[in-house]
């Protein structure tokens, strides 16, 4: 299994809505930082009820005994807090700055590919390939260590509804096996 997180340097062009489960301070810093929802009980509460316009949760690591009681409503559409990914954390305010300065998951699916948003059309080309080149050598980097052979075998860049171009690969293969 292959999973992790990157902070792209030009961000993905999103912009990412925030809730956070917290209490007292650590709710303070998170809407200081620029959260959208920011709560407890009532939070999830609300969860329960239906709302689900976000894209990411944070949570702080006292939280999670009353989040894991939305995570039927959480995990499916993969906006569980999970510490592997960060979004567990007692800094939550570092957490929303980074979430919302463009870190992006990954993570392999069933078909053995990984896929991330690096950015939008809009960007100039310096931009896109910094944001390719640290995505890359990030999934590099999560290589498992049982992982044998070319680790990256092909890479395709695509915009939305247009042909992929694939890429040279590799620059990346070297690096995953030496």
């Amino acid at each position: 299994m292959v999973r992790g997180s990157v902070s792209l340097p030009h961000g993905s062009g999103k912009n990412v809505r925030v809730v956070v489960f917290a209490q007292g301070a650590a709710a303070e810093a998170a809407v200081a930082a620029g959260a959208e929802h920011v709560g407890y009980e009532d939070l999830i509460k609300k969860i329960q009820e239906g709302f689900v316009d976000f894209d990411s949760a944070i949570a702080t690591p006292d939280a999670m005994a009353e989040v894991r009681k939305i995570a039927r409503v959480l995990g499916p559409r993969g906006l569980m807090p999970n510490p592997k990914t960060g979004t567990v954390t007692d800094d939550v305010a570092k957490a929303v700055k980074e979430v919302k300065a463009g870190r992006i998951d990954y993570k392999l699916d069933k078909n053995g590919n990984i896929s991330g948003a690096i950015g939008k059309a809009s960007f100039d080309e310096v931009q896109l390939e910094e944001n390719a080149r640290a995505f890359l050598d990030s999934v590099v980097r999560s290589k498992p260590a049982s992982a044998k052979g070319n680790f990256v075998q092909a890479v395709t860049l695509a915009a939305s509804m247009l042909p992929g171009l694939p890429l040279e690969a590799a620059s990346y293969t070297t690096k995953a096996t030496a």
